[in-house]
C-alpha cells in the first residue's frame, strides 16, 4: 500500500515536473512572439509619427509662409496709404506757402499805399494847421478876443447850458420817481383795504342795565342809599338813576370798571338779595369773570393776527383793550385791524409779514393803561414792549405810530399808514357835533392867524385845510414854508383823527371890463 503511493507520488512529481517545463517552454515562445509584435508595432507606430510629424511640418510652413505673405501685403498698403498722405501734405503746404507769399506780397503792397497816404495825410494836417492858425487869427481880430477869453466864454455857456438841463432832467426824474411812488403807495393801501374787511360799532361810555321792574331801583338804592353807595365806592363807577323806566345806566371812563359793575348788578338783580355784603360777593366774581374774558379776549386777538410767543401779561394787557375805546372806536378791534392791514401791505411790499403784524397788534398798547399810569399811551406802550423783550423793531414802530419820533424801519411807516387807515375810514370813530363843529373853528382859526392869510376853510370833514393868501405878501418861494409851518403847528396844538391836508393857495387876478 505505502509503495503504492509512493509511486503515485514519484509519478505525479515527474508529471509535475515535466508539465512545468512544457508550460515554461510554451510561454517563453507565446511572449518571443507577442514581443515581436510589439517591436512591429512599434516601428508602425513610429513611422506614422514621423509621417504625421513631416506632414504637419509643412502644413506650419505653409501657413507662415502665409502669414508672411500676409504681413507684407498689409505693410506695403500700409506704407502706400502713409505716402499717400504725406504726398497730399505736402500738396497742402505748398498751397498754403503760395498763399501766404501771395498775403505777404499784398500787405506789403497795402503797407506802400498807406505809406504814400500818411504822407498826403500829413501834408494835408500841415496845410489845415496853417489855415486854422490864419482863421484863428482873423478871429481873434474880428471879435477883439484872444483864444483863451473865447475859449472860456464858449466854456462858460456850455456849462450854463449844461446845468440848466441837468436841473431840468433831475426835476423831471424826480417828479417820474414821486409818481411812481405815489401810485405804487395808492395801489398797496388800496390793496390792503379790500382784502380786509371789518365791522364797525361805536361804543360810548356808558352802559345800560335793564331792570325787570321799577321797584328793583329802589333795593338798588337801599335803604338810606346804603346798597348804591356801596357799590358805587367798591367799582369806582357813577350809578345814574333817573326817571328812564326799568333802566339804570352805570357811568364811567374807566371801562373795565364799568364792565364789572354792570355784570355785577346783573348778577344781583338775577340773584334778588341786595345787601353791602352781597354786592361785594358779587363784585368780586364778575371782577373773576372780566379778568377771564380779559385773558381769552387777548388770546383771540392773538389767534385771530398769527401772532405767537406774546408774553403772557403783554396777552392780559392786550385784551385789556376790549374795554378801551378811542373816538368810540374799540381799540382791542382797531389794533386787529391794523394789524391785518399793516400784514397786507408788508406782503405787497415784500418785508416781514410777521413781524409787521406783530407791531400792528401792539401798537396801541399803551391805551390799555394810560388812564391808570401818567404819560402818553404811545410812551407807555414802548415802555411795556421794551420790559417784555420784544424787537427794538416793534418798540419803533409803537413809539413812531403817531410821529412822536421818527420812523427807523419801513415796518414802523406800515403801522402808522395802517393806523391812519383804520381810523380815518368812514364809520370808525365816533364823535359828537359839539366837539366836530369846535375841532373845525379851532382848525380855521389856526391857519387863519398867520400874516398873509386872507381866508382858510376847512373841508372834507376836517382832514384838509384849504388856505388863500394874498399874493403881494406871500411870495411863491414862502408859500412852501408856510404851508409847512401850519401843519407842524397843527400837528402840536390840534387833537384829530387820521391826518389833515394844507393846501396853500397863492392867485393872482386882473380884471378889466371891456366899454
Amino acid at each position: 500500500m505505502v509503495t503504492t503511493i509512493i509511486v503515485a507520488v514519484i509519478v505525479g512529481v515527474i508529471c509535475l515536473g515535466i508539465g512545468t517545463g512544457i508550460g515554461i517552454t510554451y510561454r517563453k515562445k507565446v511572449a518571443e512572439k507577442e514581443i515581436g509584435s510589439a517591436e512591429l508595432e512599434a516601428t508602425r507606430l513610429i513611422n506614422e509619427a514621423i509621417r504625421s510629424g513631416e506632414s504637419r511640418k509643412k502644413e506650419m510652413l505653409l501657413e507662415a509662409k502665409d502669414e508672411i505673405h500676409k504681413s507684407r501685403t498689409e505693410h506695403d498698403k500700409e506704407v502706400k496709404e502713409r505716402r499717400a498722405e504725406l504726398s497730399k501734405q505736402e500738396r497742402r503746404l505748398e498751397q498754403k506757402e503760395a498763399t501766404l507769399d501771395k498775403k505777404t506780397e499784398a500787405f506789403e503792397r497795402k503797407e506802400e499805399d498807406l505809406a504814400k497816404k500818411m504822407a498826403k495825410v500829413a501834408e494835408t494836417q500841415a496845410q489845415a494847421d496853417a489855415i486854422k492858425a490864419q482863421q484863428m487869427e482873423t478871429l481873434e481880430r474880428i471879435s477883439a478876443l484872444t483864444q483863451e477869453q473865447a475859449k472860456q466864454y464858449l466854456l462858460q455857456s456850455v456849462e450854463e447850458e449844461v446845468r440848466h438841463e441837468a436841473a431840468m432832467k433831475i426835476k423831471e426824474i424826480e417828479q417820474h420817481l414821486k409818481d411812481e411812488a405815489e401810485d405804487k403807495a395808492r395801489e398797496v393801501i388800496s390793496t390792503a383795504i379790500q382784502r380786509c374787511a371789518a365791522d364797525h360799532a361805536a361804543e360810548v361810555t356808558v352802559s345800560v342795565v335793564a331792570l325787570p321792574n321799577d321797584e328793583m331801583k329802589g333795593r338798588i338804592i337801599g335803604r338810606e342809599g346804603r346798597n348804591i353807595r356801596t357799590l358805587e365806592t367798591i367799582t369806582g363807577v357813577d350809578l345814574i338813576i333817573d326817571d328812564t323806566p326799568e333802566a339804570i345806566t352805570v357811568s364811567s371812563f374807566d371801562p373795565v370798571r364799568r364792565e364789572i359793575a354792570r355784570l355785577a348788578l346783573e348778577k344781583l338783580i338775577v340773584d334778588g338779595r341786595i345787601h353791602p355784603t352781597r354786592i361785594e360777593d358779587m363784585v368780586e366774581k364778575a371782577r373773576k369773570e372780566v379778568d377771564r374774558t380779559i385773558k381769552e379776549e387777548g388770546e383771540r386777538a392773538c389767534y385771530e393776527t398769527g401772532v405767537h410767543n406774546l408774553n403772557p401779561e403783554l396777552v392780559k394787557i392786550l385784551g385789556r383793550q376790549k374795554y378801551r375805546t378811542s373816538y368810540g372806536q374799540n381799540v382791542l378791534n382797531h389794533s386787529i385791524e391794523v394789524s391785518h392791514i399793516a400784514g397786507l401791505m408788508a406782503a405787497e411790499l415784500g418785508v416781514d409779514v410777521a413781524l409787521a403784524k406783530r407791531a400792528g397788534l401792539l401798537h396801541d398798547l399803551g391805551k390799555a393803561i394810560d388812564h391808570e399810569v401818567e404819560g402818553s399811551h404811545v410812551q407807555l406802550g414802548a415802555d411795556l414792549a421794551k420790559k417784555y423783550k420784544e424787537n427794538p423793531v416793534i418798540v419803533n414802530a409803537i413809539e413812531a405810530h403817531h410821529g412822536d419820533v421818527e420812523p427807523k424801519t419801513v415796518i414802523a411807516i406800515l403801522v402808522q399808514a395802517a393806523d391812519a387807515i383804520s381810523a380815518a375810514r368812514p364809520g370808525a370813530r365816533r364823535e359828537n357835533v359839539e366837539n366836530y363843529i369846535r375841532r373845525l373853528q379851532k382848525l380855521e382859526e389856526l391857519t387863519g392867524s398867520y400874516p398873509g392869510v386872507e381866508k382858510a376853510f376847512a373841508i372834507q370833514a376836517g382832514r384838509e385845510v384849504r388856505i388863500m393868501v394874498k399874493p403881494e405878501v406871500v411870495t411863491e418861494d414862502n408859500m412852501i414854508l408856510l404851508a409847512r409851518d401850519i401843519a407842524k403847528k397843527i400837528e402840536s396844538e390840534l387833537e384829530y383823527p387820521g391826518q389833515i391836508k394844507v393846501n396853500v393857495i397863492r392867485e393872482t387876478k386882473a380884471v378889466e371890463y371891456a366899454k
